[in-house]
């Protein structure tokens, strides 16, 4: 053994056993030589005096032993004035090992805790984990709770030699926590409402319209004063309403039923609901970007056809209602802004590049026509991006062979990425989900954007458009694209070819005029016709070949009836990524025909995609259906891509049904 690890008893010995030795045998020379007689008196007093110096050292080393085990008793590298210390503190403090094992604590947790914590677990107190060496990289913000109160734990670690122990104390934030809390709950959330339709419903009986305005306030200012909130009116039937956000959560757990009960209010002479479109902002910043936030919500709240609630957090977006199709609007005002202000952006532009959806249909090819007929008229570049491979486009583009116009005008993805310049205008028609977009590498390199899309909106812009025109009432986009020439275009401006290929696609998606059509779609179709468009020219695009006709007929063996008003129907076996599509589309409407059927969805598989066709005779909204499977499209018609099997997928699809017949399931 080291001298440095011998006890303090041995190193008293060794120490004063000499000393004393020498003074006992001076002693006894003394006595010997001054009083022979009495030299055995000398050996008495030697031998007491040896034996008292031997018991004296001995208790003194105890006692420095005594002293040091105590301290070691305190912990490693805890003693003195830091352990007097740490033991006076108000508020729980511990040592543990690099094990957990509790080696010390102070006297508030040995107050606290019935019986002896030395030797037991860190865990045994309270849930906190400790990784050798990850000390301090724990958030700050750590809460513990312990005997009814809320601690942050600051670490301290201590080396001692190659081991390691950490000194933990908790710092008590009951109180702030709860300060934190009521500043949480009592901080205002600014939301938007807006009435959607009662001004279209009640355009001609002014008496009425008051009598259900007044109603419909009358619930909005109910609902604002159950939470305490302030609502204010600033515009004819659109409101402001501001609360605390701790009733939040109550709006959200009961799904905005304020929804609801104003769609109970019937107006006008087919009994149709009145609705409310709600934007809400629950983010961080100012008032101001708040603000700015519920409009982006209300905003988004209208592109998908209003009735509706959404709610604008930080990292996500959530939607409640949107379950009545979306009343068209009788004023083309609207049309006749987007009009102007794309007139605007064309002239200032260097070039204009015009695409739809990937897979496109007549609609997006429609639509694209119109919008480059409008860039003709400003004299600027055109080109329409497109896929020259799919089975719709190969139909439509003889019908612009010979016009020399669309000379060079058709280009691919490729072609049309070597064609963005900075000054660039993109228009996307039919789309807008960017990653449904014909080519998203163009969309991405180009600085403006604009949309005009009759689709609900299910996210927001990745690169926020110029111009969003985006309204779900609309037929389709080619109706929307030809009130814009409408107002744009001087009288038979509009040639032939490109009338009735914008009516094609009308027709296509109205299904010859028998689902989703109003005031307006007659109107634009009636447009078209004074321009020379017929059905007997497009006839030939919607006739079935052979090959159509065997690829539909896969899916007859394949039904499955679910929910008593909706079928399903699958082709496992799928060849050909555009024409299966095509395939699932027509036998979704087809189904849609048969009796007792409110909702008809087509799935087929190509390679490891499963592709689904969804149609709703107007009384289920098939786009929240199919939103649960990332999809989207139409409250009446909607589609969705899901890389799984054909089992896997019907199990999900059905998953996202019974969650819209039954939200509270």
């Amino acid at each position: 053994m080291n001298r440095s690890n011998k006890s303090h008893r041995q190193r008293a010995l060794v120490i004063f056993a000499p000393l004393w030795t020498v003074a006992v045998v001076a002693l006894t020379a003394f006595l010997v030589k001054y009083k022979p007689d009495k030299y055995w008196l000398g050996a008495i007093l030697g031998a007491m005096l040896y034996l008292s110096g031997f018991i004296f050292a001995i208790t003194l080393g105890g006692s420095i032993d005594s002293k040091r085990n105590n301290k070691k008793n305190k912990g490693p590298m805890l003693t003195g004035v830091m352990y007097e210390k740490m033991n006076s503190l108000n508020e729980p403090a511990l040592l543990c090992d690099s094990s957990y094992k509790i080696i010390w604590a102070n006297r508030f947790i040995q107050n606290a805790v019935q019986g002896g914590v030395i030797g037991t677990s860190v865990h045994l107190l309270f849930d906190y984990n400790i990784k050798d060496g990850e000390i301090g990289k724990r958030p700050v913000d750590t809460v513990v709770p312990f005997k009814g109160k809320d601690y942050i734990v600051v670490e301290d670690p201590i080396r001692d030699g190659d081991k390691s122990y950490y000194l933990l104390t908790l710092r008590d934030t009951t109180e702030l926590l709860a300060l934190k809390q009521k500043m949480k709950d009592e901080e205002k959330i600014v939301s938007y409402i807006i009435v959607d339709n009662l001004e279209d419903l009640l355009q001609f009986e002014q008496e009425r319209y008051r009598s259900a305005a007044n109603r419909v306030e009358e619930y909005i200012r109910e609902w604002a004063q159950s939470v305490g909130g302030l609502v204010k009116e600033y515009e004819r039937d659109k409101y402001i309403f501001i609360f605390e956000a701790q009733y939040l959560e109550k709006f959200l757990a009961d799904k905005f039923d304020i929804l609801d009960k104003i769609r109970e209010i019937r107006v006008g002479s087919g009994n149709i609901p009145v609705t409310v479109s709600i934007g809400v902002a629950k983010t961080m910043g100012t008032m101001a970007e708040r603000e700015s936030a519920a409009h982006v919500a209300l905003d988004m709240a209208l592109q998908r056809g209003g009735d509706q609630a959404v709610v604008k957090f930080d990292d996500r977006i959530e939607f409640f209602g949107g379950r009545t199709n979306a009343v068209q609007r009788r004023t083309k005002v609207r049309a006749r802004v987007v009009a102007n202000e794309l007139v605007s952006l064309m002239a200032k532009a260097g070039n204009v590049i015009i695409m739809g959806h990937k897979f496109p249909d007549y609609d997006a090819f429609g639509a694209s026509i119109g919008v480059a007929r409008l860039a003709k008229l400003c004299g600027v570049k055109f080109n329409i991006v497109t896929n020259f491979k799919s089975v719709n486009i190969k139909k439509c583009i003889p019908f612009f062979e010979n016009d020399p116009t669309y000379k060079g005008v058709f280009v691919d993805g490729a072609k049309g990425l070597d064609l963005v310049r900075s000054d660039t205008l993109l228009v996307v028609v039919d789309v807008n989900n960017d990653e449904m977009f014909e080519s998203q590498d163009i969309a991405r390199s180009v600085n403006d954007i604009v949309i005009i899309d009759h689709h609900r909106k299910t996210a927001e812009f990745k690169k926020q458009p110029l111009i969003s025109y985006i309204e779900p009432s609309s037929s389709s986009a080619s109706e929307l694209v030809t009130e814009i020439l409408e107002q744009a275009l001087p009288v038979s401006t509009l040639q032939t070819n490109e009338a009735n290929m914008l009516y094609a696609g009308i027709v296509l998606d109205t299904k010859q005029f028998s689902k989703g059509t109003g005031t307006k779609t007659y109107a634009a179709a009636m447009y078209l016709r004074d321009n020379n468009a017929t059905y007997e020219s497009v006839q030939s695009l919607f006739k079935k070949s052979v090959k159509d006709y065997k690829q539909e007929a896969q899916f007859g063996g394949k039904l499955e009836p679910y929910r008593n008003c909706m079928v399903i129907a699958y082709n496992e076996h799928g060849t050909d990524e555009n024409s299966d599509r095509i395939s699932a589309s027509r036998v979704a409407d087809e189904l849609l025909m048969l009796e007792g059927i409110a909702a008809s969805f087509a799935l087929v598989k190509v390679g490891n995609v499963v592709h689904i066709s969804a149609r709703s005779n107007g009384t289920i909204n098939v786009q929240l259906i199919l939103e649960g499977l990332n999809g989207g499209g139409r409250f009446d018609a909607a589609g969705a891509q899901v890389k799984d099997t054909i089992s896997s997928t019907l199990i999900r699809l059905k998953a996202s049904i019974d969650a819209y017949i039954n939200p509270d399931a």
